[in-house]
């Protein structure tokens, strides 16, 4: 009997009776973003940036022209921003769709 009222007073002396300990939340963090860039170059058209830009990045043609327009001006122009997944995957769509129609198309991704 002892021994049971010594192990309760340890406890109570460790641990609150009573209470309830709260575990701490961690916090989740946003994503990191990339930045898709497509870069000018002297054989792509103008007309097929522009056609990327609309049909990859759901851009309006009115966008997709400016978009295009600084690009050509620049040497390179922002299409979008992505987390990187997505970033990787319309790297890759916009490279293929240029391979297939025979433009040297360039397009990277950089972290924001």
């Amino acid at each position: 009997m002892a021994d049971k009222r010594k192990d309760d007073d340890q406890r109570s002396n460790d641990e609150p009776q009573g209470e309830l300990k709260l575990k701490e939340r961690t916090k989740t963090q946003k994503p990191n973003l990339y930045r898709v860039l497509l870069h000018n170059d002297d054989y792509t058209t103008m007309e097929f940036v522009v056609a990327v830009l609309v049909e990859l990045f759901n851009k309006t043609q009115t966008e997709a022209t400016h978009i295009m327009l600084h690009i050509h001006h620049k040497g390179v122009g922002v299409c979008g921003l992505y987390t990187r997944d997505i970033a990787e995957t319309k790297v890759e769509k916009v490279t293929e769709m240029a391979r297939e129609y025979g433009h040297p198309l360039l397009c990277t991704m950089e972290p924001e």
